[in-house]
């Protein structure tokens, strides 16, 4: 009987090999997560130091003059230019289930920055920057889209960790997340569209108004069902060890 028990959990359990072949690969994706954030967290940086201090005569505003005397929109894009960083920087620490298991405060506390600065500050401000978006009406639809979604998404995520619904809060923070890198891919779009094909700038911010962000959410979209499905197998798995566990015991009365 012990035998026969051995048996199924060598059928259940994955061999050593293959558990420290993904964690192997867990660690180098993590690690490449993390050096292309900081690259592109530090470029980001860069063009946001460009305007401190306040100054309107320097890079994207170069060709937003007829729009410098707005003064809500002039006043949104300052609080967002210096504000959306923090909501980039949380990528570092809130992803990480290591660093979630090690600092559990921490995590907690750079989320509600994160949440307070996207749903109060930011976010906001972005809406509000959306209306007067170079482009015409597909890049304000496109922006103002994007600013509902961040918004809303992360509002859904805190009222779920405050229900305390674990795995929707994380799927959430994973789409608001998605939006939030929007302000890389967008940059990283346009640099692409521009060397391959040489198009007209206006229509190429046209195209990347929403190439920024819609991928991104169908990545995210992609990654929350694998994860689902992988869970799904592990429960599963989890359930029949239960299962032999209980046949053991049942065994020996």
């Amino acid at each position: 009987m012990h035998q026969a028990t051995s048996q199924r959990h060598d059928l259940i359990a994955p061999p050593e090999p293959r558990r420290a072949s993904a964690y192997t690969a867990g660690l180098l994706a993590l690690a490449a997560w993390y050096c292309l954030l900081s690259l592109f967290t530090f470029l980001m940086f860069q063009i946001t130091a460009q305007y401190w201090p306040i100054r309107d005569d320097v890079a994207f505003l170069r060709i937003k003059a007829e729009y410098l005397d707005i003064w809500p929109w002039k006043i949104a894009f300052f609080i967002h230019v210096f504000t959306s960083l923090f909501a980039l920087a949380a990528g570092f620490t809130q992803f990480a289930p290591g660093l979630l298991r090690k600092w559990p405060v921490g995590h907690r506390w750079v989320g509600r920055i994160y949440v307070a600065d996207v749903v109060l500050v930011t976010g906001p401000a972005s809406l509000i920057m959306a209306f007067f978006a170079n482009g015409g009406i597909t890049s304000r639809a496109a922006f103002t889209v994007l600013s509902a979604l961040w918004i809303s998404t992360t509002a859904i995520a805190y009222r779920a960790i405050r229900r305390r619904r674990w795995k929707e809060h994380r799927d959430w923070m994973m789409r608001s997340y998605a939006l939030t890198l929007s302000a890389i891919t967008l940059r990283l779009w346009k640099l692409g569209l521009v060397w391959m094909f040489h198009p007209n700038p206006m229509d190429v911010y046209r195209v990347v108004a929403w190439l920024g962000f819609v991928p991104n959410l169908l990545l995210a979209e992609w990654l929350i069902r694998r994860g689902s499905k992988a869970s799904l197998r592990k429960l599963s798995a989890r359930s029949v060890s239960d299962m032999a566990a209980a046949g053991k015991t049942s065994s020996h009365r």
